[in-house]
């Protein structure tokens, strides 16, 4: 009755995730519309040795890589402080608020999100260069300035998915026994110390399989945040351009589908590759802590 019961679960996976990985072969294909599925030009490597050669390749990898890397460690660490802080207060209604407020940011969608920094960063009528011409000081044109959005993307990412995060360490450390706070009490250890040497040394466990998890997918990026954010804007995608991102647009604006299906195929090796390599680090330096 069990397996039964896992039959939907296998019929969706096999439909959605293991049916469409055929497509692979379009990798190595310069496809062309006028023919069938399967009867384009076979090319090999090509279409990887020409994102290579033409950089296209190492830039989005260091895009999404280092993107990724910020959104994981600051969310990690900032999602733990906040997790502390909020866990340490004694006011039940004011803890639960609080709760609240940052969790909320988490329902706005991304194309909410999108037409809030619109209208605060438009050269012509937004609330920064409003402010700004109110002060006598020249307008910033913030859309055509690559490398302001830096750490914009990566504080608004943030801004939304702090309060999520926070949520799950804060649920480890309700799990925690009282009796080590306790005893942490008697032996004299103030706040500070029952922190560093209790609640810290207790979510380790809790941030090592997040790690794996984002890890999972750190070379998928965050397409909704990066495409509603910048759009279409070329100005922008030396510092803003990612693996998702390029793969859309290679779909949907040059209809490239071996170029896409390469940088996609690419994508999915290098972070499997990833995985294997930081669960097997993970699992010499202490075997339950990592997934397999």
């Amino acid at each position: 009755m069990l397996f039964l019961m896992l039959i939907p679960t296998l019929l969706f996976f096999v439909i959605n995730n293991y049916l469409p990985m055929v497509g692979i072969y379009y990798a190595f294909t310069r496809f062309d519309f006028s023919k069938s599925l399967f009867d384009s030009d076979f090319v090999g490597f090509e279409n990887f040795e020409f994102l290579w050669r033409s950089g296209i390749l190492t830039r989005l990898t260091l895009n999404t890589l280092g993107y990724n890397a910020a959104f994981i460690l600051l969310g990690n660490v900032g999602a733990i402080a906040l997790a502390v802080l909020v866990s340490e207060l004694k006011l039940k209604w004011f803890k639960k608020l609080s709760q609240s407020v940052m969790f909320l940011p988490y329902f706005i969608s991304f194309v909410i999100l999108s037409v809030i920094v619109y209208n605060i960063f438009n050269y012509e009528s937004g609330f920064l260069n409003t402010l700004l011409k109110g002060w006598g000081l020249n307008p910033v044109d913030v859309y055509s300035t690559p490398w302001v959005w830096v750490p914009l993307i990566i504080f608004f990412y943030l801004w939304k998915n702090l309060g999520y995060s926070m949520v799950i360490y804060l649920a480890a450390i309700t799990g925690i026994s009282d009796e080590y706070y306790e005893a942490a009490k008697i032996d004299g250890a103030h706040i500070f110390q029952r922190v560093r040497y209790i609640t810290i040394p207790m979510l380790k466990s809790t941030f090592v399989v997040l790690l794996l998890f984002a890890l999972g997918s750190i070379m998928k990026g965050q397409f909704d945040l990066f495409y509603q954010l910048i759009g279409n804007n070329g100005m922008l995608y030396n510092a803003t351009d990612i693996l998702d991102t390029y793969v859309y647009r290679s779909l949907k604006v040059t209809f490239d589908i071996g170029m896409a299906s390469a940088a996609g195929v690419y994508q999915s090796l290098f972070g499997f590759a990833l995985v294997m390599i930081v669960n097997t680090i993970i699992r010499k330096i202490n075997e339950d802590y990592a997934l397999f």
